[in-house]
C-alpha cells in the first residue's frame, strides 16, 4: 500500500475516533445532567413532586400542627367577631327587658305553676357545643383536614352566637310574660294591681325579670342551632343525599334534630314557654344554623357536600400547579431535545466534510505520484 493510503487510513481513524468520542458524549451529558439536574431530567422529578403533593392534599397531609395556626391567621377576623357576638349575649342577659301591661283578665293564661327546668342552663352548651365538637374531632382523627375540623367549629359557634344574639335581643324587646308569671309576681298569691289595671309585683325582681323573657324560647333556638348545624354536618359527611336509598342515615341525621324538639317540648311541659315561644325559637334556630353552614360547606345534596368548600380550593390550586408544571416541564424537554438533535446534526456534518477532504486529498495525491511516473 502506498503511504499516502496510510496517511488517509490514518486520518480515517481519526473521525472514527471522533465518532466514538461524540456518541461517548451523550451518556456523559446524561451521567452529568442526573447529578446537575438539567431540563432533560427536571420534567420525571417535578412530574413525582406534584402526584406527591396531590396525594398530601387527598390524603389529609393539613393538620393541626402544620397548618392549624395558619387557617386560624386567616380567620382571625371571624374569631373577633365571635368575641364580640359573646359579649352582646352576655350585655342582653344583663339589661332588663320591656315590662309589658299585664292586667287581671289576663292573668287566666299565666296561672300555671312555677316549676324548675327539665333541662337545665348549664346542660345546653353541653349538648348544643360540646357534643358536636366532638363529632367533628372525631372525623378530623379520621380524615385529618384541619379546614373541615376549623370550619366547622367556627360555624358552630357562629350559629349558637348569632342565635343567641338574635332571640336575647327579641325577648328584650318584647317581654312577654311567660305562662307562670302569676306566680313570679305573686308568690304569696295575692294579686296587687296599679289605677290602670296593671300589676304591681312584690316578688323577687331576678324572678320577675326572668318573667319577661317567654317569646322566643331560648333552650329551643340554641338547641337547634346547635343540633341543626350537626344534622346538616351528619348528612354532608355520610352522603345522606346520594340516591342509593339507605334510609338508615336519615336516621341518624334525624337523632339530633328529635333531641332538640323534646328540648323544646320540655319547654312547653314546665310552663316556661307557649307553644308559639318554641315554635319560633326553633325555626330561628334551624334558619340561622343552615346560613352558617352553607357559608362553609356546600349543600349537603351537592356531589362535595362531603367536605368544606376549602378543601376543594386548595385541591383545585394543587392540580393548577401540576399543569402548570407539567407545561413547563413539557417545554423544556422539546428545547432540550432540539438542542440534542442539533448537536448531532453538526457533529455528523462535520465528520462528512472530514470525509471528503480525506478523499480528496488521496486523490490529488495519487495524480502527482502518476505525473512523475
Amino acid at each position: 500500500m502506498p503511504w499516502w493510503d496510510l496517511g488517509s487510513l490514518s486520518r480515517l481513524k481519526n473521525f472514527s475516533g471522533l465518532f466514538q468520542d461524540v456518541s461517548s458524549k451523550k451518556p456523559e451529558i446524561s451521567a452529568v445532567n442526573s447529578d446537575s439536574f438539567t431540563p432533560i431530567d427536571l420534567p420525571l422529578i417535578g412530574h413525582r413532586e406534584d402526584e406527591n403533593k396531590m396525594q398530601e392534599v387527598q390524603l389529609g397531609s393539613h393538620t393541626v400542627r402544620s397548618h392549624g395556626m395558619t387557617v386560624a391567621r386567616t380567620h382571625m377576623h371571624d374569631w373577633v367577631i365571635l368575641m364580640l357576638l359573646g359579649l352582646i349575649v352576655v350585655i342582653l342577659n344583663v339589661i332588663h327587658p320591656f315590662y309589658r301591661f299585664v292586667g287581671k283578665d289576663m292573668m287566666t293564661d299565666l296561672k300555671y305553676p312555677l316549676k324548675s327546668n327539665t333541662v337545665p342552663v348549664w346542660a345546653i352548651p353541653m349538648y348544643a357545643v360540646a357534643l358536636p365538637i366532638a363529632i367533628f374531632f372525631i372525623v378530623y382523627f379520621r380524615r385529618r383536614d384541619v379546614y373541615d375540623l376549623h370550619h366547622a367549629i367556627l360555624g358552630l359557634l357562629f350559629s349558637v352566637l348569632i342565635t343567641g344574639v338574635i332571640t336575647d335581643a327579641i325577648k328584650d324587646a318584647v317581654g312577654r310574660p311567660r305562662p307562670d308569671f302569676f306566680w313570679r309576681c305573686f308568690p304569696d298569691g295575692k294579686d296587687v294591681y296599679d289605677q290602670l289595671g296593671n300589676v304591681v309585683c312584690h316578688g323577687k325582681k331576678s324572678v320577675i325579670k326572668e318573667g319577661h323573657k317567654s317569646f322566643p324560647s331560648g333552650h329551643t333556638s340554641w338547641s337547634f342551632s346547635g343540633l341543626g348545624f350537626l344534622s346538616l354536618y351528619l348528612s354532608g359527611k355520610i352522603k345522606v343525599f346520594d340516591r342509593k336509598g339507605h334510609v338508615a342515615k336519615l336516621c341518624i341525621v334525624f337523632l339530633p334534630l328529635l333531641f332538640a324538639s323534646l328540648v323544646g317540648v320540655s319547654r312547653v311541659d314546665d310552663y316556661w314557654h307557649h307553644w308559639q315561644d318554641v315554635f319560633a325559637g326553633g325555626l330561628l334556630g334551624f334558619i340561622v344554623a343552615t346560613f352558617c353552614y352553607l357559608q362553609f360547606f356546600p349543600p349537603p345534596y351537592h356531589a362535595q357536600g362531603w367536605g368544606p368548600y376549602a378543601y376543594f380550593q386548595v385541591l383545585e390550586e394543587s392540580r393548577s400547579v401540576t399543569q402548570a408544571a407539567t407545561i413547563v416541564n413539557g417545554s423544556n424537554v422539546q428545547v432540550t431535545e432540539a438542542w440534542v438533535e442539533n448537536q448531532e446534526d453538526e457533529t455528523s456534518i462535520h465528520g462528512c466534510m472530514g470525509l471528503s477532504l480525506a478523499h480528496n486529498s488521496g486523490s490529488a495525491l495519487e495524480e502527482l505520484e502518476s505525473g512523475r511516473r
